[in-house]
């Protein structure tokens, strides 16, 4: 088992015992959404895969709620940002724009990278480097 999905796990028992149903919603919805892939798959994720699962899941939010606010359904938005919240604590920290520069220029040094065509061979090191 994932490390993150045990985490959820753990999670979803401290949010029962806390009697907190916000969260034990938020936290079941994730639980059943990596179940369903793992169904679907007949695989167990693993961490990676996990984490694409909540990727998914925080832009259905965003999207919900975006269409929410168009339709003026505020309750419904206060919802989605609410499950939002507790989704993206599953998410690892986003890098600052410093972060990315430094690994960037770190990755351009250690290819030699010197035109646009190079460009393939960069966004690779990057890519391995960041996950994605």
């Amino acid at each position: 088992m994932s490390e993150l999905k045990a985490r959820v796990i753990n999670d979803m028992k401290s949010a029962m015992k806390a009697k907190d149903k916000d969260a034990l919603r938020a936290v079941r919805m994730i639980l059943g959404a990596i179940k369903q892939k793992e169904v679907d798959d007949r695989i167990e994720l693993d961490d990676t895969q996990v984490l694409a699962v909540i990727q998914k899941m925080v832009k259905q939010r965003k999207d919900s709620i975006s269409q929410f606010k168009d339709a003026g359904r505020t309750d419904l938005v206060e919802v989605e940002e609410a499950e939002l919240v507790i989704i993206n604590n599953y998410m690892p920290a986003q890098l600052s724009e410093a972060e990315i520069a430094t690994a960037v220029d770190k990755a351009i040094a250690d290819t030699g990278a010197s035109s646009m065509q190079d460009m393939g061979k960069l966004m690779g090191v990057l890519k391995g480097q960041l996950g994605g």
